[in-house]
Order: structure tokens, then sequence, then C-alpha cells
């Protein structure tokens, strides 16, 4: 299949979600555009982003429930996340009162984010909500400014994050906590202050000189694509935040991209290799042995199937690095 075909495939009208993202961050469509404007405003009103609000109910009070962060990956925190991919945003009426409460709930003392502490913020959730609430068009809101600043200063002095040691000085990080890079990279540039600036660079720095997989034993579900991430790592992950920050040309990507490149399927798409937690991972072994506390699976598509979602970010990296018309 060329890659006109596969872009037709996600301009279809069944998800105006994809459309719109599809018009606007691959083709480079205005958001004045007809059909831009036509996508967007459909976002709610057709296809996976409607399905999930519905579920809300009743949508005036969907996130007042008192457990928003469980159960895992069906209350309103995973909701929030995937509909801020879905190009939702808070012109929406549900979204801008449901993320008022969010940050309301979630703010901690020092200026992350947290489902567990009012203190101390944790950096997979900071991340997390940092990133999608920008994406919800947030940037400028105080608690989100505050919550880039925590980035800065819960920092490891290796260069990356740990999601269970973060704070000032710490010495642990891992490709795993790549949070706080996946949200500078929807972080608009002229907000940056220097010292944002420093922590990208070092972050990137510190995923580069990993080939974003070099730690440890191989970890097999990094080298499967999922969706939605939530807070786990896989290698189109880190390719699509690292290149949307503009690292493009490092021949450190090699390895990634050509993974990327190998697990294209020959019609031009690419599969939802498994959804999240991975059976393979920790968590999905936990579930196993834990089927009374097991977090409750998500997924807008059918793993092992060409995945829409997937295939738009693949897409993504390969446009930014110039070879999306090689395929």
């Amino acid at each position: 299949m060329k890659n006109s075909s596969v872009t037709d495939w996600l301009l279809e009208e069944n998800q105006p979600s994809i459309r719109y993202l599809a018009l606007t961050e691959l083709l480079g469509k205005s958001e004045k555009d007809s059909e831009v404007k036509s996508a967007k405003e459909n976002i709610a009103r057709v296809g996976w982003a409607k399905e999930m609000l519905e579920k809300q109910t009743p949508s005036e009070s969907w996130i007042n429930k008192s457990r928003i962060w469980a159960p895992k990956y069906v209350s309103p925190f995973w909701t929030l996340l995937v509909l801020s991919d879905l190009g939702l945003t808070k012109e929406e009426a549900a979204i801008d009162q449901a993320c008022q409460i969010w940050m309301k709930r979630f703010a901690t003392e020092d200026g992350g984010f947290n489902a567990y502490s009012k203190k101390e913020g944790h950096l997979c959730i900071s991340g997390n909500m940092a990133r999608a609430l920008v994406k919800f068009g947030y940037a400028d809101h105080p608690k989100v400014r505050r919550a880039f600043q925590w980035f800065v200063k819960s920092q490891s002095v290796r260069g990356g994050w740990s999601c269970w040691n973060w704070g000032n000085h710490r010495s642990g990080s891992n490709l795993d906590s790549w949070e706080p890079l996946s949200a500078f990279a929807v972080y608009p540039r002229q907000m940056w202050t220097r010292s944002m600036k420093l922590a990208v660079e070092r972050g990137a720095e510190f995923y580069l000189a990993r080939e974003l997989h070099r730690q440890g034993a191989r970890y097999e579900p990094w080298y499967c694509f999922h969706y939605p991430h939530h807070y786990y790592y896989d290698l189109l992950v880190g390719l699509d935040f690292m290149t949307a920050l503009g690292y493009t040309n490092d021949k450190r990507l090699d390895f990634a991209i050509s993974l990327l490149k190998k697990k294209r399927r020959p019609d031009g798409r690419w599969n939802l290799d498994a959804i999240n937690p991975d059976p393979e991972s920790p968590q999905g072994r936990w579930n196993k042995d834990h089927s009374d506390k097991a977090s409750i699976p998500f997924a807008l598509e059918k793993p092992g199937a060409p995945s829409k979602m997937i295939t738009l970010n693949a897409l993504k990296v390969l446009s930014r690095i110039g070879e999306a018309a090689n395929g």
C-alpha cells in the first residue's frame, strides 16, 4: 500500500480524532482549514472520544467521583490522558470542568501532581498530567507552569528521571521515566526557561547515550508498540518524544528507527502489538496472580491488528526524520 493510501485510511471520517491529527500533524494543515475545522468539531460527536465521554455519566459530574485514580485504566485520570491524545481541548465544557477538578485534586505543595500525597509530586503522574493539560490548552495555567519547574528540580544528576526516586540531586534514573520529556515535547518553546532547556538537553542525552533501549537485560515490552501508553515506555514512545523535541539526525536513534521500519506491514500500516499492562511486564504478571485487585486493561483498537493510532505516530516520526515519503 502506498503512503497516499495509508493517509486516506487515516483520513476516514469514522474516526474524526485521527482525521484531525492526520490533517494537522501529518499534512500540516492550518487550524483555519475547513477540513480541519470540520474534523475537530466532530471529535466529541463521532468515534472513540464520543464513546469515552458517554461512559462518564452524568457528564457534568463524572470526575467528581471519590476515586479519580482507580481502577486503572478506566477511571477518570486515565480517561483524560487518552482524551488529550484524541484532540479534545478545554473548549469542550466537560473537559474544562474535569481538568479544573483534576488539577485541584492532584496538585502538590512542591509543584508536582500526585494521586497519593498532597506534599510531594510523583514523577510519572506529574509528567502524564502536564502533557495532557498542555494538549488540552492549559499551558499557561499556574499549576502547569509549576509542574514544568518541578521537572527541572526533580531531574537526576545522571540526566534522566525516576518514577520512584525523584527529588533534588537524586542519583536514580531510568528509561521507563519518559514522561517529563514527553511533556516538554508539547510545551510551547517560548515558555521554556534556560533551566528547562538545559534539563531537556540533559534528558535527551540520557536517552541517546542508551540508544533508547540499552538498559540492563533485554526487556521485551519495550520492543512492542502499545496504545494507550499510560506510564509505560516502548521504543515508539521514545522516538515520538525525541523527534518531537528536534532530535532527528542523531545516529544513536538508528536502532529504534530500524525497528520502526521493520515492524511496518506490507500494506504500509503498523499493528497495535499489545495493550498495557503488557502480559510480559511485571504488572501484567502480577495481574494474573491477583485477579481481584488487577487493573482493567483498556484499548481503542484490537491488539495484533492494524492500528490507526500506532500508524499515525509512526508516520509522524518518519516525517520528522524526512523519510515518510520513502516509506
